[in-house]
This record gives structure tokens, C-alpha cells and sequence, in this order.
């Protein structure tokens, strides 16, 4: 059975609070495990990027909404008491990494261990620009945060000393009681290498396997699955252990099939999938609870 989350809204919600708060207490009402919304530092046209990007364009707008998430998560582990938190994902190397770190700790820690580190590489040489990062080494980087933020989450003090980051003998205090759990999203060779190898989780929000048969779906997925699991093994780690963490749109879908998308994901191994109610002509808060309501119902009923 699948860990079913609920996709935050944040354009159609905006900077309504009350509604952002009561979507997700409403969610975790309905019986929703985990949230999950995603994350930019800058908003901006996105096609329009500087000449480092090979991504293709995004849809994204300046009128997008990028709400930060640590401090929402802090907001909403007070008035939340299940639900696990998510960004998915939060661009790893425009963050330093001791800061994040310790941000990550405090919410970890304020909301009982529901936290959930979704991260990626990025892909706006804008953003990176905008931050002063080095665009050309966010994947590095990223890797060596990732063995830096877990030491900080689990010794009292620490030493390191790697490419981009030293600390002579500090720790975090307050600490989570076990280390945060970290999710990586992406598609691209070196990012399913870095899953296997040093990450809890693959979070894949991109929605173009529903475009596909689920013949070419199935066959497109089980490639990339299988190399997550190549490095894992790589390093003696056992690929059963990562979880897997899809998405799907009540935009363009019934309320069938929606429960078809979910059964092959769940066919597929993953052990996650959130449902976005977001691009869907959804403009009140009772709409977008009532979907995740009839699809949650009719997810267990099946």
C-alpha cells in the first residue's frame, strides 16, 4: 500500500495563510501521510535562464509562488501532528550547507522527526548567478553536503575537511533524534548514480510518463530504477531500502484514473505518490480538499 501525500498549491493559495495552513491540516484529516511542495529561491521567467542551463524551458512565471520551506514547516509542524513534510525538491547547492543543516535540525526536531529533505541539483543558472554559486559544481557540491549535513545531524562535533567545506570541531544543538532522511529528484545519469549511492529516497515529480504508454512507461522507469539499484550495490547497500516517490494530476485525469496512475506506481515498486490538485481550474480551499478526499476514498476502497 502506498504512502499517499498531498502537493501544496502554493499558486492558487498564494500568500493566503489560512488557506495554506488549513489545506494541509485538512489533508492530514483526510489521512494523508506526507506533504510535499516545491521550491525556488527566485521567481522568474524561466525561459529566459542564463547560457549554463541545457534543460529545456520551464512553464514557470514571475507570478509563480515559491514559498520558503523550512519556515513553513516550522509554521505548520504547530498546528499539525502526523503529516510528514516535504520539499520536493529544495535546490541543494544554492544552500550552505552547515545553515541548512541546522534548519533542517530545528524542524525535525519541532515537528517530532517529520521531516523529509527533498533535494536536486538545480538548473537555473539564474538562481545561481542571483545566489553567487558556482553552477558548473552544484552536483559535486551537493554530494559533499549531503555527507556534511548528516555528520552535523548525528555527532555532537564534527570534523571535516573536503573540497568545498571545513569545520574544525562543531555540532548542531539541538540535534534530530536520527538523521533526517534525504530524497533526491532528477532523471540524469550522475543524479540515479548519487540516489543509490548516498540518498534515502528518489522523488520523481516530473509528469511526463503519463504522456507515454504504460508499456514505454513501464520500460523508460525500469532503466532508470535499475541503475539507482547498480549503485547501490556498487557500494554494498541493499536497493530494497530506498524509497520511491512519484506524483500525478487530477488535471486531465478522472477520478479512475487517477487510481489506474496510482496502480502502476504501485506495480512499479514506488512506495510513495503524492496527487497534485494544483493547474486543475481549482480556486477554492473546499475544492482541492475534496479532491484529495474522493481520490484518498477511493484509493483504499480498490
Amino acid at each position: 500500500m502506498l504512502q499517499l501525500g498531498a502537493h501544496l498549491p502554493q499558486n492558487e493559495f498564494g500568500d493566503d495563510v489560512p488557506a495554506l495552513r488549513d489545506y494541509i491540516v485538512g489533508a492530514e484529516a483526510i489521512g494523508y501521510d506526507y506533504m510535499i511542495m516545491g521550491e525556488h529561491i527566485l521567481s522568474h521567467d524561466a525561459s529566459t535562464q542564463a547560457p549554463q542551463t541545457r534543460e529545456e524551458p520551464r512553464p514557470y512565471t514571475p507570478d509563480w509562488v515559491w514559498h520558503e520551506p523550512m519556515v513553513l514547516f516550522g509554521y505548520l509542524a504547530a498546528v499539525t501532528e502526523r503529516i510528514k513534510f516535504m520539499p520536493s525538491v529544495l535546490v541543494l547547492p544554492l544552500r550552505q550547507a552547515t545553515l541548512l543543516a541546522k534548519q533542517a535540525a530545528e524542524v525535525d526536531v519541532l515537528s517530532g522527526g517529520r521531516l523529509i529533505l527533498g533535494i536536486g541539483v538545480g538548473w537555473s543558472g539564474l538562481e545561481f548567478e542571483a545566489m553567487n554559486e558556482d553552477f558548473r559544481t552544484r552536483g559535486r557540491r551537493a554530494e559533499e553536503q549531503i555527507e556534511l549535513m548528516r555528520r552535523l545531524w548525528t555527532e555532537p562535533l564534527v570534523e571535516f575537511e573536503g573540497r568545498f567545506h571545513r569545520i574544525a570541531g562543531g555540532g548542531l544543538n539541538p540535534r534530530p533524534a536520527a538523521s533526517i532522511p534525504i530524497w533526491a529528484g532528477g532523471m540524469s545519469e550522475p543524479v540515479l548514480d548519487r540516489i543509490g549511492r548516498v540518498c534515502d529516497g528518489w522523488s520523481i515529480q516530473r509528469t511526463f510518463y503519463t504522456e507515454l504508454s504504460p508499456e514505454d512507461a513501464d520500460a523508460h522507469f525500469a532503466e532508470r530504477l535499475e541503475t539507482v539499484h547498480a549503485a547501490a550495490r556498487s557500494v554494498g547497500r541493499d536497493p530494497s531500502e530506498i524509497d520511491l516517490g512519484a506524483a500525478i494530476d487530477v488535471v486531465g485525469n478522472t477520478l479512475e484514473q487517477q487510481v489506474t496512475l496510482a496502480r502502476q506506481w504501485e506495480a512499479r515498486g514506488a512506495t510513495h505518490l503524492a496527487l497534485r490538485t494544483t493547474r486543475a481550474g481549482l480556486t477554492e480551499l473546499d475544492e482541492h480538499l475534496e479532491a484529495l478526499r474522493a481520490f484518498h476514498e477511493a484509493y483504499h476502497a480498490g
